[in-house]
């Protein structure tokens, strides 16, 4: 949630930055929201990592489950990074006017990429905890995509000027 009220922000201020005509700022106002949102994402990453058993532990006492729990805990930490960079450039990218290219990145990625691959999408198998890796590498690829079209239109902004 705090990666999409990060984003929210970043609409706004960008938004608000092309309004003024300041390429620079709309530049300003992306990158810092962007590089706050992946300042969070970082260190949500790295608690996922140094305390699974603690976060397990609130949840339940069965020890099955708090094993279980670890190892997907280690795969969220994984995309963490990247999760709060696609969802922070959707809305620097939303607030300079493009909403195309998200919804076409999460298209490709959700849709085309990774459902196919996910177990649940394809069967009714069990699920196990190595089952997390289209929609894993899918959030991965959004995130680094969209920060190049953040950073391709930053370069239009200030060619704008």
């Amino acid at each position: 949630m705090v990666p999409l009220g990060i984003s929210s922000a970043a609409a706004v201020r960008v938004g608000q930055a092309i309004g003024r005509r300041d390429p620079q700022g709309a530049a300003d106002a992306g990158g810092s929201a962007i590089f706050f949102g992946a300042l969070f994402m970082t260190v949500a990453g790295v608690a996922l990592l140094l305390f699974p058993r603690a976060i397990a532990r609130l949840y339940t006492p069965d020890a099955a489950i708090i094993r279980s729990t670890v190892l997907l805990l280690a795969a969220g930490a994984a995309f963490q990074l990247f999760d709060g960079i696609q969802t922070v450039a959707t809305g620097a990218l939303r607030g300079a006017g493009d909403t195309r290219t998200p919804m076409l990145c999460h298209f490709t990625a959700y849709w085309i990429s990774a459902c196919p691959w996910e177990p649940g999408s394809v069967s009714a198998k069990t699920w196990e905890p190595s089952d997390v890796g289209g929609l894993s590498l899918a959030l991965i690829l959004i995130g680094i995509v969209l920060l190049f079209a953040w950073r391709r239109t930053v370069r239009k902004l200030s060619a704008a000027v």
